[in-house]
């Protein structure tokens, strides 16, 4: 490496220290060590600015689909500035954010046919929140008293107020009570660390009652029930069993609760289908997409809804009931060219079926892990893997978290090539889809290793 790179590449690690908070990181740790600090990506590759080349294993947290540098989302992406970067959508619209809500409901689960842009997947729910709350508030009457919702235990839907209010998971919602609406929360189908002290399929999925005890008391009161289908993503992927999503949804229906699916994580893809609510036939009220829409190139989100709740805001205009929101980059023309190129390369390369093989491949691999002594449990949902580790595999005993043992595999995994990143004690492995069988391979030796070398020093 020249004089020159080394000097500019010393600057940059300095500035990104002296300058930049980052998210989800204790700063105090990460000012001791060297940054990583990424200048280039090509297919399922990361290369930092000291040319070193790492796999990336969580799909830049959880967004990439097809790799880096893709030549078919690059052209669009380059294609559409030539024409415009941006231009409101409010009162206005655009060519691509036409074209791709169009193709967006031909592939969503039926009957949501209206798309409301936004920036992000906090913002999707958010929206999804709004309208939930305003439409039974313009049928007035008794549904005017609709106005709780109902999360689950180990939520995760989002960093913004409302989003944090639907949140489950104590670590990042606890500190943030005073400011959040008050929400029913039903348990989480948890199977490894189960509340009701069952195991599947013997419990018939029993933590379904609570959810359903809620439903029977507050049902008047309740606007909508939120959850991430078939995935629970940032509280370690815990993954739902069987059946479990589909009686949710005949719960919502019976009880006349509308039922908001939070796919930003879990859509495009990730579990083996396009949207993780087709696993079961469960067909949403709203829908919530992020991450993965634009293939993971640019900040786009969507909200998705019916006929029905759409048509509950049309009126005259002096009864304002407008849905009086909206975001300065809705519907922006470059993010919505790279999501319709996006679904282009799902169609041309038969991602979702090249896919299969690859997720048989993934679950053969895992079960090696199973004879790692701290490896606790594996759950898999398609390409969203999560291995938890714990301290003592007899007891599920988790390592408490002075020991940081998920942040040492991680870095241990870093030194020979692989980006991933934890959620506390549990390994996140959630790659491309584009990934290959070979790279997948190398992958899940290194995270074997790195496991290895961290619990069994």
């Amino acid at each position: 490496m020249d004089k020159e790179r080394k000097k500019r590449n010393s600057s940059l690690e300095r500035s990104d220290k002296k300058y930049i908070w980052h998210p989800f990181t204790q700063m105090r740790d990460y000012l001791k060590e060297k940054p990583l600090v990424i200048e280039e990506g090509k297919g399922v590759y990361l290369k930092d600015i000291d040319g070193k080349r790492y796999l990336d294993g969580v799909s830049s947290l959880w967004v990439n689909v097809h790799g880096h540098r893709k030549k078919e989302i690059d052209r669009a992406i380059k294609s559409q500035i030539e024409k415009i970067a941006h231009s409101t959508m409010l009162g206005l619209s655009n060519v691509p954010s036409i074209e791709l809500a169009g193709r967006l409901v031909k592939i969503l689960p039926k009957g949501l046919n209206k798309v409301f842009y936004s920036d992000s997947g906090a913002t999707a729910v958010e929206i999804g929140l709004k309208m939930a709350f305003q439409y039974w508030q313009q049928k007035s009457g008794r549904y005017a008293k609709k106005t709780k919702f109902i999360t689950l235990k180990n939520a995760y839907h989002g960093d913004t107020i409302g989003s944090v209010s639907l949140g489950g998971i104590d670590l990042f919602h606890t500190l943030y009570k005073p400011l959040l609406f008050k929400t029913y929360q039903a348990e989480s189908p948890y199977c490894y660390r189960c509340p009701l002290k069952l195991s599947y399929p013997d419990c018939k999925i029993k933590c379904l009652d609570s959810l359903e005890e809620i439903m029977k008391k507050r049902a008047d009161e309740v606007a909508a029930l939120v959850i991430e289908p078939l995935v629970q993503g940032a509280a370690g992927i815990i993954v739902q069993p069987p059946g479990y999503l589909k009686k949710v949804w005949e719960l919502c229906r019976e009880y006349k609760i509308l039922m908001i699916a939070d796919e930003v994580a879990t859509g495009f893809g990730r579990t083996g289908k396009m949207f993780a609510c087709q696993h079961e036939g469960v067909l949403p009220d709203i829908m919530a997409l992020a991450k993965g829409i634009s293939g993971g190139y640019l900040p786009l989100a969507a909200t998705l809804t019916t006929d029905e709740i759409y048509s509950g805001f049309l009126a005259e205009y002096e009864e304002f009931k407008t849905f009086f929101h909206g975001h300065s980059y809705t519907g922006n023309p470059l993010a919505c060219a790279a999501a319709i190129a996006n679904l282009d390369i799902f169609k041309k390369e038969k991602t979702l079926q090249a896919m299969q093989g690859k997720i048989s491949y993934l679950k053969k691999r895992l079960e090696e892990y199973r004879e790692l002594k701290h490896v606790g449990d594996i759950r898999q949902a398609g390409f969203m893997v999560g291995i938890e580790l714990v301290k003592e595999k007899e007891t599920k005993k988790p390592y408490p978290p002075k020991e940081k043992v998920g942040i040492k595999t991680i870095m241990e995994a870093r030194k020979r090539g692989l980006i991933i990143r934890p959620l506390g004690n549990v390994i996140v492995i959630l790659p491309p889809l584009a990934i290959s069988e070979r790279e997948l391979g190398r992958m899940m030796n290194i995270i074997y290793d790195s496991i290895k070398k961290v619990t069994e020093k």
